[in-house]
């Protein structure tokens, strides 16, 4: 048997709005009896503490007597987005080309719930996302994931660290990947991105803030943007993009 070689490409997802179709966050609410949160919870929504927010909503489902089954459920069923079962199968076919993370501000449990019934959890190397548990109550706790000194992102979470260090990690253990190639749609997906080389390539999700945020810097800073951008509206468009990158290759 030939030495295996490290995949050439890495492959960086996000999750809402991105694999699925919908807000996670947004989606478990229709666990809650009455399908909706009071306006005293929503008001405790600060900028930049989501996380924090989360955790209130979360306790208060918990009050309310929503269970982890009840939670499971609704996250098996959120909708991928548009082509996104299109790319996976494609990807299934290239592991030996593509090493595919996902870097998440949802949480652990429901990204991997999602991913199980979606038949796309062994197709990830590994998952960045908050952490998340059922404490002896029942309640769905979440915690936040790590601090940071970003003044861009969220208190809980800089993308942009979590790649940077992702990348060094796995330049010490050998691997050199030729491109880095980045599926989000989200302000906080934005931030990472800034950081991609001239080869790699962006695919903002077409009219989400990661796409307005790039076409924005292009327009106020010509050349600051270095990496690609390939928007898209359905991930068949990402398959086809990366399918040619592959038919150059050979």
């Amino acid at each position: 048997m030939a030495a295996t070689q490290p995949p050439k490409y890495l492959l960086i997802f996000d999750f809402d709005e991105t694999i699925v179709n919908e807000n996670s966050d947004d989606s478990i609410i229709h666990a809650l009896p009455g399908k909706q949160l009071p306006e005293s919870i929503r008001q405790t929504y600060r900028e930049g503490f989501y996380n924090d927010y989360m955790q209130g909503v979360l306790k208060y489902m918990g009050d309310q007597g929503v269970k982890m089954t009840d939670f499971k459920a609704i996250y098996e069923k959120i909708p991928l987005s548009p082509g996104m079962r299109d790319l996976f199968q494609f990807l299934s076919k290239q592991q030996d080309l593509f090493e595919i993370i996902l870097i998440s501000d949802a949480n652990m449990f429901g990204i991997e719930c999602a991913l199980k019934a979606a038949r796309a959890y062994s197709l990830f190397r590994k998952i960045f996302s908050n952490p998340s548990s059922f404490d002896k109550r029942g309640y769905f706790t979440l915690g936040p994931y790590h601090s940071h000194s970003c003044p861009r992102c969220p208190a809980n979470m800089c993308k942009r660290k979590i790649l940077t260090e992702y990348l060094a990690e796995r330049a010490q253990e050998g691997a050199r990947f030729e491109r880095v190639f980045y599926i989000g749609d989200g302000a906080n997906d934005f931030c990472p991105s800034v950081a991609m080389k001239a080869t790699d390539v962006a695919f903002p999700r077409k009219g989400y803030p990661m796409h307005q945020l790039t076409l924005e810097m292009e327009k106020n800073q010509p050349g600051a943007y270095q990496a690609a951008v390939v928007p898209w509206d359905s991930a068949v468009e990402v398959c086809s993009y990366l399918q040619e990158v592959l038919k150059k290759k050979c």
